[in-house]
């Protein structure tokens, strides 16, 4: 067999948006192995296509931006670090886990595929994380003494009464995953799409369906050199043995030993080899949930759970990203490097790592004492706002900022977020119109990623993820009226593919983000009248039932198909 060539038509040009590629691209020649078997053909040649952008992302690791591509070609395996179900989730998680969720549809947007874990974190986070060792209890055991309390005290939130025995930690995981689960639903988040109550099929792994996972990779890490039983019988990581230790936060060995007095008690730090080693696997009979191991029965360190599942659920030893906040950089990330370098002899664990930055709310660190301390559902119900919030505007509030740079979360900003979202609806309702209705949209044919406006988009988050830039390019363009309404839903599909805020799935008219003061019936008659206003040439009338509508909050628009209105959100009272 000689050389194969692959000859560029103008459905692939178009699709991938590269003008410049040439003619015929070598593919093939008898000097290269064979093509995969187990792979279809037109995936691995599409595979070996170049990206249609340059992307360049900063890297924690090496603490500059640098050019990214996957390991594998094609395929992108991206690890975030998810929740630990002993509540619900607060606006700054959601803010790194929807980061994560505008890079993987970002990545997909260009091509490529994207194979996404995220973990369910169900036993072994302690209280105090801030220290490698952990310290305090378990995460689900405090979940377990508020929920009985919460029983008693007649107060269990909505949803809990399933709970039947809040001493059961099992209930109380399942629990909080599936309101975990149904945020992320409702906020956008594709991977909530992948969870799965059978271990085998979801996306969403829980850590206590991985411990056989854990104790192998506990195992080899002690046979490594790499970890040790202490004299307490639990078993740690010997940061001596790694000396790349503390190179993703910038710690050093002598800094941890110095500032290791007074957080971990003296007995703990007795039965180490160095203060900050940590723990791997904890015997303790009298623990919430406990399995049997070599070093007696226990339960696993925070961090091995996610070497162990990132490794099992990817099936590789080095994953091309890994995200979370800038909290998990120490020590979680710092460990699960070691751990994961240690037990493999990789150079590395995830080709880059990405953090997102801090969530204030109005300027100040999230606090229960001054009652800036919100859950999703405290927006969205409006218990922190006085009115529901619909999801896709949370969404883009949470989203609209760069990830490295701090989010301050203000009512004030949610009520912007709500004009954004209201105002990328309006058009995209008017365009709809304009060809046709709903129906037609499905024979829209997708935007090329060469399309100059979905270009400057692209090119934007091509650079480290510049949200707040791809935005200011969506507003330039919808400012300029002109245009085949046609060609701009298709554009504006691909853009939504990334903001998820303008249309529901399966695609379709968008729907109002707040309900109105009128009902549907009356609304429909004054729409009408202004219809009968209009064929009967009376426009004054016409106008003054429009401006009627406009002060009651809705947003009025004449369409080819008649005209339409839709109720601008209150979310806020501003002037409170």
């Amino acid at each position: 067999m000689g050389r194969v060539y692959f000859y560029v038509n103008h459905t692939l040009r178009m699709r991938l948006g590269q003008v410049a590629l040439p003619n015929a691209l070598l593919l093939w020649s008898p000097s290269q192995a064979t093509t995969p078997a187990a792979e279809s053909q037109t995936q691995y040649w599409a595979n070996l296509m170049p990206l249609p952008v340059d992307v360049r992302f900063f890297n924690s690791l090496t603490r500059q931006v640098e050019p990214f591509e996957p390991i594998e070609p094609g395929l992108v395996r991206m690890y975030n670090c998810g929740p630990t179900v002993y509540d619900f989730a607060h606006i700054g998680n959601f803010r790194t886990f929807l980061f994560a969720d505008v890079l993987r549809r970002f990545l997909e947007l260009i091509g490529l595929r994207v194979d996404q874990v995220m973990n369910i974190t169900d036993v072994g986070h302690m209280t105090e994380d801030s220290v490698a060792d952990g310290a305090g209890e378990d995460k689900m055991q405090a979940a377990a003494r508020r929920l009985r309390e919460d029983k008693k005290a007649g107060k269990l939130p909505p949803g809990a009464d399933m709970v039947s025995d809040p001493d059961d930690p099992y209930q109380i995981a399942t629990f909080y995953s599936r309101a975990f689960v149904e945020d992320g639903l409702a906020l956008g988040l594709r991977i909530a799409s992948e969870f799965h109550d059978d271990p085998a099929q979801s996306r969403m792994p829980r850590a206590t369906d991985h411990i056989p996972q854990m104790q192998a990779m506990i195992q080899r890490l002690i046979e490594r050199g790499h970890a040790y039983q202490g004299t307490d019988g639990a078993v740690y990581y010997s940061v001596e043995s790694f000396p790349d230790y503390g190179k993703l936060s910038g710690n050093s060995l002598e800094a941890l030993r110095g500032g290791a007095g007074g957080r971990i008690d003296q007995e703990n730090q007795a039965a180490k080899r160095h203060p900050a080693d940590f723990l791997l696997w904890k015997p303790d009979a009298r623990h919430l949930m406990k399995w049997d191991s070599p070093w007696g029965a226990g339960y696993p360190g925070w961090h091995i759970e996610c070497s162990a599942m990132a490794t099992a659920r990817l099936g590789r030893e080095t994953i091309d990203i890994h995200t979370g906040g800038e909290d998990n950089i120490f020590p979680h990330h710092e460990c699960e490097i070691a751990q994961s370098c240690g037990a493999s002899g990789r150079e590395y664990f995830a080709r880059f790592w990405m953090h997102a930055r801090h969530l204030l709310v109005e300027g100040a660190k999230m606090s229960k004492r001054a009652g800036t301390f919100f859950t999703c559902r405290d927006i969205t119900e409006g218990r922190a706002t006085g009115h529901p919030v619909h999801p896709a505007i949370l969404r883009w509030a949470l989203i609209r900022s760069h990830y490295r740079t701090n989010m301050d979360f203000t009512f004030r900003g949610l009520h912007e977020s709500a004009m954004a979202v209201s105002e990328l609806r309006r058009a995209a309702t008017l365009w709809i119109e304009r060809i046709g209705g709903p129906q037609r949209l499905a024979e829209l044919p997708p935007a090329g990623l060469n399309e100059p406006e979905l270009k400057q988009f692209v090119e934007m988050l091509a650079d480290d993820l510049n949200i707040a830039g791809a935005i200011g390019t969506v507003f330039a363009w919808l400012d300029k009226p002109k245009g085949d309404p046609a060609r701009k839903l298709a554009i504006l599909q691909k853009i939504d593919s990334v903001l998820g805020v303008v249309f529901p799935q399966p695609v379709g008219t968008p729907e109002a983000l707040a309900e109105g003061p009128l009902a549907a019936e009356e609304l429909q008659g004054r729409l009408a009248a202004v219809g009968d206003a209009r064929r009967a040439r009376d426009f004054a009338q016409a106008d003054a039932i429009k401006a009627q509508l406009r002060d009651l909050g809705y947003e009025v628009m004449d369409t080819p198909a008649g005209t339409r209105a839709l109720f601008r959100p209150t979310v806020v009272n501003l002037d409170q």
